[in-house]
């Protein structure tokens, strides 16, 4: 016989302290950084340049080492897991090229062409997310430079060339299209001076040896020395107070880590393996990466993520201390039963669409979008790359279509299914700029769901409310293990193997799946029937917004029970989402107002407080 705690009752944790926010974690203890393992580079290799976010995106380019001077010209990106062998430079080089910008917007300058010892080059490449255009030169030739800033606002400072003396003080700003001549530094810097990657030509932090420089956009002023010196390291930051530099040499290699607070240097947890010359992408204090390198025994492939307690850069703060939204437990040492309560999500207006439309689908990250497929007055194949404020279009799809479903990166997408007069089953693969055929699905269908990555991905529902699962390896789907419930149109979040599936024509009911099989879970509140709503996030904290019947309504999942949060300035239904593996930082874009919209929204989710239950 069931028992009323069997039907109606939960658990209840008893903890000796409240759960720490992260913001306040974060005030408490600002160097608290931990680096943990990633994804490693396919070719070993050192002296590369690099850029990107950090330990969730970035790209390094040339280098030297594994691949003798072909590794001049080979390119990697990182997806915030793993490394993918990308288009390689026009102009292969190692010994430090520099690098900065974003993942689909940055450059490389400088460094030495291959084989080594044949001479220096000031050669500029830009990268638009899936090919290089060579720009225009340095001003100085030289190699073991550096750089910050963006593709349109970049400073590149220090280095080496024996043929001009002024090249280890030498600094030059970047417009996008050609370089020109800034303030020198105050000491000649050379071999790949470390650097934070602040705003735009400003707010850069450069140390060699001991010394310690900041930028303010005009002049380089002389601070704080760092506490173990160093050369040929990585380092990354946000602003010229809050900033993070790791690795380096002379002898033995350093696996030392310091953080900067904007008047002191202070020792924090080091890297696993000591090493020189590796590459870096950008980043902040709380999250940035170090990859390759070289130390004893040779040239590295390693990868390790700096992270601010641990946590990687895409947990949503609402996860942190092991809290969950919505829990309830025991405190034990002040006897008091207290609740852990979310904090609001909040939207704010982000650049539109350059073509209204609606039953489009999404992929990528909040900074890093993308949106294609849908359909206005007729299917369409469009493809837009969103880049934090703007959409730019880019190759369409070779079938128009929509009700489609697709999962992956602004750089390596795929799109499956869909809609034209009858619903297909043809699968594309997007590389940065254009589609390729991938292969078919099983079943043909229409108003399905899908996440995941281009090499890894699923696709779920659709059609007649079918149950139906597929999983795709990059090359050709096989089916997976059936939903519980048939549905169409309905919202997907996290992974091939941690997949949620939410909403659509079947109401808020709610699946996980393991990678095998779908098991119920808890409903969302929404009304009977409200498909076509936007989603993303992961299987254990995601968000629904939006949907049928033209609503507004937010709603977040923290892996047990689903919340409403921050409506949608603008509602709307048949509209998409993009940021399937974080629940903090999300879009919305297009769909049915009615009218059919462009409009894009960005949505923040800020951190949970602690909440003691009284009663009266």
């Amino acid at each position: 016989m069931a028992n009323y705690q069997d039907i109606k009752g939960f658990n209840i944790q008893s903890k000796s302290t409240d759960p720490t926010p992260y913001a306040q974690a974060l005030a408490d203890n600002p160097y608290g950084g931990v680096w943990a393992s990633g994804g490693s580079l396919n070719t070993a290799r050192k002296d590369t340049g690099g850029f990107g976010a950090g330990a969730t995106n970035g790209i390094v380019a040339g280098g030297y080492g594994g691949g003798g001077a072909a590794a001049g010209n080979y390119v990697e990106s990182y997806n915030g897991t793993s490394w993918t062998e990308t288009t390689e430079l026009n102009a292969g080089r190692g010994w430090s090229p520099a690098g900065a910008g974003t993942q689909t917007a940055g450059f490389v300058a400088g460094g030495q062409p291959l084989p080594p010892a044949s001479g220096y080059t000031g050669i500029t490449e830009k990268w638009d997310g899936s090919s290089w255009t060579e720009s225009g030169d340095l001003n100085i030739a030289r190699s073991a430079m550096n750089a910050a800033g963006t593709q349109t606002a970049g400073i590149g400072f220090g280095g080496s060339n024996p043929g001009s003396p002024a090249a280890p003080t030498d600094t030059e700003k970047f417009n996008g299209t050609a370089w020109t001549e800034a303030n020198s530094m105050n000491t000649a810097r050379t071999s790949n001076s470390l650097a934070s990657r602040g705003s735009p030509q400003s707010s850069v932090i450069c140390v060699f040896n001991a010394s310690t420089e900041v930028y303010n956009g005009t002049n380089w002023t002389e601070t704080t020395e760092v506490n173990s010196p160093r050369y040929t390291g990585g380092g990354a930051g946000e602003s010229s107070t809050s900033a993070v530099i790791y690795g380096g040499t002379p002898a033995p290699t350093i696996a030392k880590t310091e953080s900067w607070n904007g008047s002191a240097w202070t020792e924090v947890a080091d890297l696993a393996t000591g090493r020189e010359a590796g590459g870096t992408t950008g980043g902040t204090s709380q999250n940035a990466l170090y990859a390759g390198g070289e130390s004893p025994p040779g040239y590295r492939t390693e990868t390790e993520e700096w992270s601010f307690s641990g946590l990687p850069p895409s947990t949503p703060v609402v996860g942190y201390s092991d809290s969950v939204i919505g829990d309830m437990y025991y405190n034990s040492t002040t006897g008091q039963f207290k609740a852990v309560k979310g904090g609001a999500g909040t939207w704010s207006s982000g650049g539109s669409l350059n073509s209204a439309r609606r039953f489009l689908w999404g992929a990528g990250t909040q900074t890093a979008g993308l949106a294609f497929g849908g359909y206005d007055s007729g299917n369409r194949g469009y493809t837009e790359k969103y880049d934090g404020s703007s959409w730019t279009e880019t190759g369409d799809l070779s079938t128009a279509r929509r009700q489609l479903a697709g999962g992956g990166t602004q750089t390596a997408a795929f799109a499956a299914g869909g809609y034209t007069t009858t619903s297909v089953a043809s699968t594309e693969e997007f590389g940065g700029s254009s589609w390729t055929s991938g292969g078919s699905l099983n079943t043909a269908r229409h108003g399905l769901a899908g996440n995941g990555l281009q090499t890894a991905g699923l696709v779920f529902a659709g059609g007649s409310d079918s149950t139906a699962t597929e999983e795709y390896d990059g090359s050709s789907w096989t089916n997976g293990g059936n939903m519980n419930t048939g549905t169409t149109n309905l919202g997907a979040a996290g992974s091939q193997t941690a997949a949620l599936a939410f909403g659509g024509g079947r109401g808020g009911e709610t699946e996980e799946y393991n990678g095998s099989a779908w098991t119920e879970t808890s409903d969302m509140s929404r009304p009977a029937s409200t498909p076509s709503l936007a989603s993303f996030g992961t299987q254990t904290a995601a968000v629904g917004a939006g949907g049928a019947p033209i609503v507004a309504l937010t709603e977040v999942w923290n892996g047990t029970s689903w919340t409403e949060t921050g409506d949608l300035a603008t509602a709307r239904t048949e509209v998409a989402g993009a940021g399937k593996s974080t629940q903090s930082a999300g879009l919305v874009f297009g769909g049915d107002t009615p009218p059919v919209t462009g409009a894009t929204e960005e949505f923040a989710l800020t951190d949970f407080e602690i909440k003691t239950v009284t009663t009266s």
